[in-house]
Parts: C-alpha cells; structure tokens; sequence
C-alpha cells in the first residue's frame, strides 16, 4: 500500500506512481479529510468513483451483481485508522482508467439544488408539483422545458401559484428554461416521452413498448450533455429507465468515430427512477393479507420497473411462492388502474419521481437504478459525498439466483 499527495488530496494506491508526491502513512493519517483509493477497472464495468462502506470494497478488481450481497470472506485486513475513516463514510473508490477521474477530488454537493425538468406531459407535470411542495429547503429553483411551449406556460402559472398562507413557508421558484441552457444545472430530470399506449390498446408491459421512441430522444439530451460537459446528475423517470439509462452512458461517451472514450458522463452520474413506485405498491399490497404483511418490514425491491421485477416478502425469511404472489400483484397494479379508464401516471410521479429525487439529494435511502457492473440496476441505495452507497445484505442463494436472472436479462436487452 502506497499513500501520496495530489491536489493537495490523499491518494492510497496498490502500485507505486512517479507521477505523485510519495508521502508516509503517518502523513496520510494524520489528515482529516476524504481519502481516495486509486483503481483500474475497466469503465464500461464499472463506476468512476463510489463509497468505500466495508473494507471488501478497499481495492475493488472488478464489480458485479454480487455487490448487493454482504461477503464477509472477501473483507480485507486493514489498519485501525482506515477501518474508522470506512465506518465515517470518508474513504471513496476512484477509478484511475475514467479520463476524468481528477475532478472527482474537487468535487462537492450542493447545499440548495438547481433542477431542470424535461417533458411536462403526466409524469412530469406531477413529479414538478411534488417538487415544488416538498423541496423547499433543498431545492433553489426548478427550470422547466417542454417542445410544447403551452405546456410551459400552463405549469408556470399552476406551480408559482402554488403558496402557503401568508407565505409560511420556502417554495423553489419555477421558471422557463430555453433547450441551449438545460444542462446549466445541477440535476437534470427526463421525463420526456413517446408512444404511451391509449387505455385499452396497451399490451402487458407497456414499459418496454416505449423504448424504442424513447431513446430516440434521450439519446438527442445524452449528446448535449456531452457538449456541454455536464458535471450533474442525469435523472432518468421515463420507461424503461433501467434501459434508457444505460442508452444515455453509452451515447454520452460515443466519440465522433462511434468508440467510446469515456469522457461524458461519469456512470454515478446517471441514475433512474422507477423502482421507487414498485416498492410503494409492493407495501399497499402487502398489507391486505397477513401472508405478505413482512414485506412492510423486512422486504426488498431489486429489478428493472417491469419485467424482471423482483419483490421479495422478506429478506429474513424468504419465501419464493409469497414473494412471486407479490411480484405478480405489483406487475399487474398498472393494469388495474387501467381497468378504471385513467393512466397510472400520480404514484410513479411521486413515489419514484419527487420523493426518490429527493432522498437522493438529501443523501437518504432510497430505491433507483445506477451503475452496477456493466448494467443499471434498481436497488436501495444512498448517495453520499463520498460517492453512492449500495445496500448490501445476506441475501439467501435462492434470491440472489433470482436477482442474477434479472441481471443478466437486462444485459441481453441493449
């Protein structure tokens, strides 16, 4: 184990660097700052950077769908001191192999964020208002475009009239923002869409009949943000996110020639959202039956929001049958709001939009999609200052086998 000094940062690496300033360890222990740990991963498997939470991630070789597991034999032996920086969330991942690894070192997480939204058609236009309620001390403002500009208009009047009595309380301005400064914030939010089925033409998962429209166009905003080399966080809420999310890392780091290079978007830097709803119709239909009332506590979400879809009634006590029974309840929840003659637009909206985003920014747990060894893959996690957390669990052998199946389905689908 190697410790330098770079940008006035504390590297620990497994190979020795000409390139840095050699320092002791007792150097690098005596600073009270995040440390980085220097690796060499591949980057279409892996993350630029991500947080150190146990010490099996110390000197990561490669990431997989195992990372969701909690692997007590793989844990590393390391001194006192780093264990506690691990147990303070100050140790980060860093990937040496992504060009531009050296701006992770310098940077920092807004204290108030400046969001931008796509697309104001169901889902956007309710996620906007749930914003809007709910981020006030987290949120400065909320920028807004949509290709119809009556659209705009409409939620520029509905959202700024949107007030408590005798303004009591802190709402983030909404305003319009022009298609040339979209990136010029610190999340930007897709919500855009094309293709969503009229009530009674919609197949069985009416997700995935909209990828092919919608990557058209999410691909258009991966290659802007791109040219602008955007340093935020690009949320994805259209369907299929896991798909389309995986669409904007390859498009965004496409060079002229069709190689990918690696220089737009970090793979922590795109995240989905569409699993947040899943896990919220899981707990409505857990509670009317005391067979699957577990899951209120002890389950789990994992998947893509769709096929593939996994819920399990509890992480405790596993039980295939009851989980497969939930499963199938909250696959066919779109369906039933369907039967009534409306869209089942309002909970995705909330629970996976304006909540997840959120608790994202807020640094709290919460389930969404991002990077996970080639694939983004919904499951609980967290985003830190020192990068995104992961859940990780003693998963039993039967569920993991499941998970993996979901995972290596979504590799075969882009």
């Amino acid at each position: 184990m190697f410790f330098y000094k770079f940008k006035n940062k504390i590297l620990i690496t497994k190979n020795e660097f000409t390139e840095f300033e050699r320092i002791s360890e007792k150097e690098a222990k005596s600073d009270k700052g995040i440390l980085f740990v220097l690796t060499g991963i591949e980057p279409l498997k892996s993350r630029r950077h991500f947080c150190i939470a146990d010490s099996s991630l110390f000197f990561l070789e490669n990431e997989s769908i195992q990372l969701l597991g909690r692997v007590e034999r793989s844990k590393r032996n390391l001194p006192l001191w780093l264990e506690k920086r691990i147990s303070e969330k100050k140790l980060v991942s860093l990937n040496k192999n992504y060009p531009s690894w050296k701006e992770v070192l310098t940077a920092r997480i807004p204290k108030q964020w400046r969001i931008h939204i796509v697309g104001l058609g169901d889902v956007g236009g309710i996620l906007l208002v749930g914003l809007r309620l709910l981020g006030g001390k987290d949120i400065e403002s909320i920028g807004i475009f949509d290709r119809n500009s009556k659209a705009v208009t409409r939620w520029l009047f509905e959202t700024n009239q949107i007030l408590a009595p005798f303004r009591s309380k802190q709402f983030p301005h909404v305003y319009p923002v022009s298609e040339e400064h979209l990136f010029n914030c610190d999340m930007f939010v897709f919500c855009a869409t094309v293709g969503v089925p009229s009530i009674g033409q919609e197949k069985e998962d009416v997700r995935m009949s909209q990828f092919r429209g919608n990557s058209k166009i999410i691909s258009e905003y991966a290659r802007k943000a791109r040219e602008k080399s955007f340093k935020g966080i690009f949320a994805v809420v259209s369907d299929p996110v896991d798909l389309l999310c995986k669409k904007v890392f390859l498009e965004s780091n496409t060079a002229n020639d069709r190689s990918l290079d690696f220089t737009g978007l970090a793979s922590e830097q795109i995240r989905g959202y569409g699993l947040g709803v899943m896990n919220a119709r899981a707990i409505y239909y857990a509670g009317k039956s005391s067979e699957t009332a577990s899951y209120i506590h002890e389950g789990r979400a994992y998947g893509p929001h769709g096929k593939g879809l996994i819920i399990a009634n509890s992480i405790k006590n596993y039980n295939k049958q009851i989980s497969e029974k939930l499963t199938n309840q909250v696959l066919g929840a779109n369906l039933e709001v369907r039967k009534t003659g409306y869209k089942p637009y309002v909970a995705p909206a909330l629970s996976s939009g304006s909540f997840s985003i959120l608790a994202t920014i807020r640094g709290q747990w919460h389930y969404s999609a991002t990077f996970l060894g080639g694939e983004f893959m919904g499951a609980k996690n967290r985003m830190l200052r020192t990068g995104i957390e992961l859940e990780r669990l003693n998963i039993t052998p039967t569920l993991m086998e499941k998970i993996n199946t979901t995972y290596r389905e979504l590799n075969t689908l882009l």
